[in-house]
Formats: C-alpha cells, sequence, structure tokens
C-alpha cells in the first residue's frame, strides 16, 4: 500500500544530541540503540473513521522521535501497518450501509491526506493486513509448531490462541498485575470468556471463518488474523525478530503490545523484540477523554478546513509532554497560533548566527530528553521574546534557525 509523499527534511548544522526515550518495558530512560538500520514501527489505524487529534498526536510524537534520529545520522527504517480487515470496520460498514472495503480506503485516504498536511514523515513500508496475509499464516503456523499456539476443541469454529505461558518473560512489556491485565483484555479486543481458551487471556491469532466474513485459506483452516499476530509478522519481517522501536499509543501497552512482542518471541526464537517501547499518552477534549462514544472528537481535516495552520497544530499538540494524558481545546489551539505568530515576527530581527546556534543546541538538548518537546518550545520562546522589537534582518540566521525549527520539530516558519 503506497504511504504518503516525504517533506524535505534540511540538514540543520551543529552537533546532534544522542536521543534518550522512556522504555515502558524496563520503567526507565536511556538511549535508542543504533541499528544496521534502526528500526521503527508504530501500530497504524484501523480505518473505520477519520484522524482525530488523539490519532494525530501519537504520530506526531513518533515523527519526533524520527527527526531526532535523522539528525543523530541514523538509517530510520520505519513500518507502520493499517488493521485493514478487522471487527470495528465490519460493525462501522454495517451500520452505515456500506461496504467495508470500500470504507477503509476512504479512510485510509482520508488518514494520508492528514499525515501529508501535518508534513509527519512516511514510514518506508506501510502495510495493510491484507496484504500480510502470507506472512500471519507463516507465523501462526510457526506458533503452532513450537507448542505456543493451539487450536480450540470446538468444530464449527476451531480459532486458533496463543497460550500467555507460551514465554517465560510474558508480561514484561506492560509490567501489569493479573487483575489489571483481565480488566484491559476485557475492554480492549480480547475475548476472556471464549470457551475451549486454555487461559482466559490466551489472545486470538486466527479466526476461523464465519459466515459472513472475510476469510483465506491456511493450511490450518480458512479464516483470518488476529489483531496482535499481525503486527508482530508486519514488523519482523521487514525490521527482522529484534528491532529499536516499538510504538504507539498508551491504549496499547495491553494487550496488543503485550503480544505482539511475546507472539514474535515464541515463533522467531528472539529474547526481546524491541529495544524500546514507546507509548504516547491520551487526548481529551476540554477535559473529557476523546471517544467515539462520547462524540468528542476533534478531526485533522475539520481543523485545517477552518483554515488553522497544519503547524499550529503540531506546536498545541508538543505544548505537553509526549508521554502524559493531554488536553485539547479552543484555547490551546489559540495559544499555539499566538506562539507560531510571535516566533514569525521575531524571525524578521532574530540576532546574530551565534545566538541561533546557542538555541538550536539548547533545542536539540532538550529534544533529546525524552522528547521534551514543552523545554523545546519554551527556549524558541524566550529567543522570541529578546527580538520582538525592531532590530536589524540576518538573513543567515533567519534560514539557520528557519531549518532546524523545520528539521526538527516540523514546523514550516
Amino acid at each position: 500500500m503506497k504511504s504518503w509523499p516525504y517533506p524535505s527534511v534540511p540538514k540543520v548544522p551543529g552537533s546532534p544530541v544522542p536521543l534518550v526515550l522512556f522504555d515502558t518495558a524496563d520503567n526507565e530512560k536511556r538511549e535508542v540503540e543504533r541499528g544496521n538500520p534502526t528500526g521503527m514501527y508504530v501500530c497504524g489505524i484501523t480505518p473505520y473513521d477519520s484522524t482525530h487529534l488523539g490519532h494525530a498526536a501519537t504520530y506526531l510524537a513518533f515523527d519526533l522521535i524520527y527527526r531526532q534520529l535523522l539528525d543523530n545520522g541514523h538509517d530510520v527504517h520505519y513500518v507502520q501497518n493499517i488493521t485493514d480487515v478487522d471487527d470495528p470496520l465490519f460493525e462501522r460498514a454495517a451500520r452505515d450501509g456500506v461496504d467495508w472495503k470500500e470504507l477503509g480506503t476512504s479512510q485510509i485516504d482520508l488518514f494520508r491526506s492528514d499525515m501529508e498536511e501535518l508534513r509527519v514523515l512516511p514510514p518506508q513500508h506501510y502495510i495493510g493486513a491484507m496484504e500480510a496475509i502470507d506472512e500471519v499464516i507463516t507465523m501462526v503456523q510457526q506458533l503452532l509448531d513450537c507448542g505456543a499456539a493451539y487450536i480450540v476443541d470446538d468444530v464449527t469454529y476451531p480459532d486458533i490462541y496463543a497460550s500467555i505461558s507460551a514465554t517465560r518473560q510474558f508480561g514484561y512489556e506492560s509490567g501489569y498485575s493479573r487483575e489489571l491485565m483481565e480488566k484491559f483484555f476485557a475492554e480492549r479486543g480480547g475475548d476472556p470468556d471464549r470457551p475451549g481458551k486454555k487461559d482466559s487471556l490466551d489472545a486470538l491469532v486466527w479466526r476461523a471463518h464465519r459466515p459472513g466474513e472475510p476469510a483465506w485459506e491456511a493450511p490450518f483452516g480458512a479464516g483470518r488474523p488476529g489483531w496482535h499476530v499481525e503486527c508482530s509478522a508486519i514488523a519482523t519481517n521487514r525490521l527482522g525478530p529484534h528491532f529499536a522501536i516499538q510504538g504507539g499509543g498508551s491504549d496499547l501497552i495491553f494487550p496488543h503490545h503485550e503480544f505482539s512482542a511475546a507472539h514474535a518471541e515464541s515463533a522467531l526464537g528472539t529474547p526481546r523484540m524491541a529495544g524500546h517501547y514507546v507509548h504516547a499518552g491520551m487526548i481529551s477534549l476540554d477535559g473529557v477523554k476523546m471517544s467515539k462514544s462520547l462524540g468528542n472528537l476533534v478531526f485533522v481535516h475539520k481543523l485545517t478546513q477552518a483554515g488553522h495552520e497544519a503547524n499550529a497544530i503540531r506546536l498545541g499538540v508538543y505544548a505537553r509532554h509526549y508521554r502524559g494524558d493531554r488536553d485539547w481545546s479552543a484555547q490551546v489551539l489559540a495559544e499555539a497560533e499566538q506562539r507560531l505568530s510571535t516566533w514569525r515576527n521575531a524571525l524578521q530581527h532574530p540576532g546574530d548566527t551565534s545566538e541561533i546556534a546557542q538555541v538550536i543546541h539548547e533545542v536539540r538538548t532538550r529534544l533529546a530528553d525524552d522528547l521534551d518537546s514543552p523545554g523545546a518550545l519554551q527556549v524558541i520562546d524566550d529567543w522570541a521574546a529578546r527580538h520582538q522589537t525592531d532590530g536589524q534582518s540576518n538573513p543567515k540566521a533567519q534560514e539557520l534557525l528557519t531549518s532546524a525549527v523545520d528539521a526538527l520539530l516540523g514546523v514550516n516558519l
């Protein structure tokens, strides 16, 4: 599946600062490992609704990571999936009386246009679940062959499940208690009450064909992929059994990322799938978590259609730290637009190049510390406050700062 156009990323002079990120699994910050290439996998959308600020905030966080890695000279190999065959898509299509494939295609197109508008760096591989069916079948067979998965004793629907006991380290990625795992498993797409499972937490890797559902032939029976194994197969087939970063929203910590890692580790015999498990916080609207059920979603394309710059949307998202749950409101957007205006005014008389070089170094330092975007914005705010009155133009300093803000923050001044 095609991605979206790659925006230009200027080269920033000066010395980069190695990126340190918080790892969910080890509950600590440490430097991102340099691979050959450096692999990053970020879970993509299930295309049954438009791109809202919650989606955008996650992909903007990983866009910052991508940009800091590029600044440090990493050869980044970025992979993202699209879960284009799944229950939420079927349910939405049935509700609206449309074909599920057409619905998925329309929402994928809208997502791509939103990412292009936000100037998010695209993945080199943008892979739909339906494109990766053969890869999933191979991994499910590997799980069966090594005893990590089993077929439930159900003549009508012989679904295949992966056992939580297949790896000794199951649970290391989230660090959750059994009680919390059970809670999130039930709330986030799990089926704890499915008869025939050996453990209520065992995860579906292959759903046997039901009437009215799409299915693909496999040696173990026709059906379709489970959610977690889809990401395991897509990631490891392009990045190898171990890669640098597995990422997504904090709601994916369990069960999705826990099982994605466990499936890969069981099937491929690797001790740990990702060097870092990185998670972005959730976005609320006026203090209430955005959710489709509440209908309190803010859509990217509606903001841009209303005349709000993508640059301001980025600054609004970056005004709070990526790992925290954050609020979005008209005030947040207005403050971001004012910040953008203030920066642009200061750019008319920016000072000398030595001052700009110091600003860039401080921005790099803040972003290298687990993406301290609020700190990075404050550095530029402080510079802008010193240059609001009339002064001399300095084209070289202007170009230097403009290129750095573009490359490191994705904001076009």
